[in-house]
């Protein structure tokens, strides 16, 4: 399996570009799935710049609803409307497609489902999914740790009804390498210890080698961001991809793992099946 970073808040490339947002480009064998898709048309022009073809996708998953990792797609539904072909189908929570406000401003996904269903196959899941035999999303995750994903964010309507935020509809990836597992997150506001248990159950494999994406630890109290670090050091991750939603004094406090490794758009990293 290789990733690569399409979209993050850091670039060290000259020629490449970030914003405040989170979009990896992950092949596998015959697969090609993009997870997330930022919040403009970067990970269009970051993708083109680095010779990778986003218009035969097979999956485009979303991690969760916001502005921030859905927006993107406003720039990809043209180019999949004028192919006149549902072959690619975009995998997400059911709440990932439904209104969120924060401050009278919609930080949710900005395009009508029906606009979608013109030019995708759209599959909703609060179950696992296994989009090929080595790669699953993980679909509606426990909250079983209280020291995190207990936080909302804004509104969000549902039925009709207006309620507080907690973003129910954050989920991630896993992919089952002969090294472990590797959990791929978006901004982890389920939380990345509920997450990567839920990916073990799933799996039915307790080694995790590596975690990739955002952990949500934007001025975390001490709680949360110790707790974080004592199950990420009892969890014995191998390497630990902080990006994206980690703020820099987490990522010093998380480095006391010895395993934090450096994030930027057009990372790209290999894992053997």
């Amino acid at each position: 399996m290789k990733l690569t970073i399409l979209v993050d808040n850091t670039t060290t490339a000259q020629n490449l570009k970030a914003e405040a947002g989170l979009s990896i480009y992950i092949e596998d064998t015959e697969t090609k799935v993009l997870f997330d898709l930022g919040e403009s048309s970067l990970f269009l022009e970051n993708a083109q710049k680095l010779g990778i073809n986003l218009f035969d996708l097979n999956y485009i998953v979303l991690s969760h609803g916001h502005h921030d990792h859905s927006w993107g797609l406003n720039h990809l539904l043209p180019f999949y409307e004028q192919a006149n072909t549902k072959k690619t189908t975009i995998l997400a929570h059911p709440l990932a497609f439904q209104s969120r406000i924060k401050e009278n401003k919609e930080i949710g996904l900005n395009i009508p489902v029906e606009k979608l269903n013109n030019a995708f196959l759209i599959q909703k899941s609060t179950s696992p999914i296994w989009i090929n035999d080595r790669l699953v999303f993980l679909g509606d995750i426990e909250r079983r740790y209280k020291y995190e994903g207990m936080h909302s964010i804004g509104t969000i309507t549902t039925n009709g009804r207006v309620e507080a935020d907690y973003m129910q509809d954050d989920t991630a990836l896993a992919y089952k390498s002969n090294q472990g597992l590797i959990i791929i997150t978006g901004c982890s506001h389920s939380g990345i210890g509920n997450i990567v248990e839920q990916a073990k159950e799933v799996c039915k494999d307790t080694r995790v080698h590596t975690i990739i994406g955002g952990l949500h630890l934007c001025k975390p109290s001490y709680e949360q961001l110790n707790g974080t670090l004592e199950y990420l050091d009892k969890t014995n991750v191998h390497a630990l991809y902080a990006c994206h939603c980690t703020d820099l004094s987490s990522r010093i406090f998380l480095s006391k793992l010895g395993n934090i490794q450096e994030v930027s758009v057009g990372l790209t990293l290999e894992f053997l099946a």
